[in-house]
């Protein structure tokens, strides 16, 4: 749903920057916060959520050259702002998508630098916001276990997509620079972005999934549903003193009642669930301190292998903005990107013939440019943050972070 330079007139594309910068504004502050970590985290914070944030912005960014079939001569793609709102909060996904959007826009002339304001309000700004809204209300409505966390990502990245779609649409309505009926335009985007929704879903209910039976502690969107532990006692009597000799059959002397021994751990936040449910399995405090090194490593292994070898079997077909703008007769207003002539333009690197060694370094490029600026952004958030809480916002020589 990249809106290319020429779809939407300048003053609606000044006013959608001008959004667009305000809530990247209150996203750099809203990230430090989440950033910050609490009790119930395990004390999980920013020496953790920063490496992890900038994977993601690297993952979406390798994800959204996987376009797939969804109707008759159409693909869509992940829009990733639910993905990124579980996974490292809403505000730090904003970031994420931004840092996405931005990559793509200056370095492989997708999406128009112009219209990189409605870009970011509609795809990192609306689906975020939306997707954390529809996320929360489940995961507070249903039952606290695993499955609620998976059905509720799925359903908040399904609705996300055709909620970006009706934004773009209520823009093209105010600014569109082609007559077109705005009736016919909402009818054909939402219908064709409900069923990208679908893929959305899958593919955010399948990595949330996946992160949440390796670490549970690291997903955002699963904080405090990990049952912390607390320590059970139960009074027992001592054993009986020995009777010194002579003492007849008086009644060995017990020590006082009240000793206390360990005999396990309850759940600190209520009863047990129902029979049948899959409880997010019991996170000691000491769980934040593991390292996060072998799940980021294993994360930018697959973000690679998504970016430098599956991308090359991503359907070809338009997009479902780029179907509807043909449809409907608007694409011949898209103007010529002003990155036109970069070496990454279209997703292929300058001079390369062989189209698959070509398009793999450039996702393989792109992963590490969003990867290396998408990481500089979260570390000087987690520097600020750290300045504003003092020491001892520091973090821990033992958590063993990457």
């Amino acid at each position: 749903m990249h809106v290319p330079d020429g779809f939407i007139d300048a003053p609606v594309s000044v006013a959608t920057g001008a959004v667009a910068a305000a809530a990247v504004a209150v996203s750099l502050r809203g990230a430090r916060r989440e950033f910050d970590g609490g009790a119930d985290t395990g004390g999980f914070g920013a020496e953790r959520t920063a490496p992890l944030a900038g994977l993601v912005a690297a993952f979406i960014f390798a994800v959204q050259m996987l376009n797939f079939p969804v109707a008759a001569g159409t693909s869509g793609h992940l829009l990733g702002g639910a993905l990124a709102a579980i996974l490292v909060g809403p505000y730090t996904g904003v970031l994420c998508v931004s840092v996405v959007l931005l990559m793509q826009g200056v370095l492989f002339a997708d999406g128009g630098l112009t219209a990189l304001g409605v870009n970011i309000t509609v795809m990192a700004v609306v689906t975020t916001v939306v997707a954390y809204g529809i996320f929360r209300a489940l995961v507070k409505a249903l039952p606290r276990n695993r499955r609620t966390v998976t059905v509720a990502s799925f359903t908040a990245a399904l609705v996300s997509v055709p909620a970006a779609a009706a934004a773009f649409t209520g823009l093209f309505a105010i600014g569109g620079t082609t007559d077109v009926s705005t009736g016919k335009v909402l009818t054909a985007m939402v219908g064709v972005h409900t069923l990208i929704g679908i893929g959305e879903g899958l593919i955010t209910a399948l990595t949330v999934g996946a992160v949440i039976a390796v670490r549970p502690d690291l997903v955002y969107g699963a904080r405090g549903l990990s049952r912390p532990l607390e320590l059970r006692t139960t009074t027992v009597a001592a054993p009986a003193r020995p009777r010194p000799a002579g003492a007849g059959d008086a009644a060995p002397e017990a020590a006082p009642a009240g000793a206390a021994e360990p005999s396990g751990a309850r759940d600190a936040s209520g009863p047990d669930p129902a029979p049948g449910a899959a409880p997010l399995a019991p996170e000691p405090a000491a769980a934040g301190r593991r390292s996060t090194r072998g799940l980021w490593l294993g994360g930018l292994a697959a973000t690679l292998v998504c970016a430098g070898v599956v991308s090359f079997y991503a359907s070809a077909d338009p997009d479902g903005l780029e179907k509807v703008a043909h449809d409907k007769g608007f694409d011949a207003k898209a103007e010529e990107h002003a990155a036109k002539d970069s070496p990454l333009a279209d997703y292929g690197v300058e001079d390369i013939t062989n189209a698959r060694v070509s398009g793999g370094l450039a996702g393989v490029i792109g992963v590490g440019a969003t990867l290396a600026v998408g990481s500089g952004v979260f570390f000087v958030v987690r520097r600020r943050r750290s300045a504003e809480a003092g020491p001892a916002s520091l973090p821990d020589r033992g958590t063993g972070a990457a």
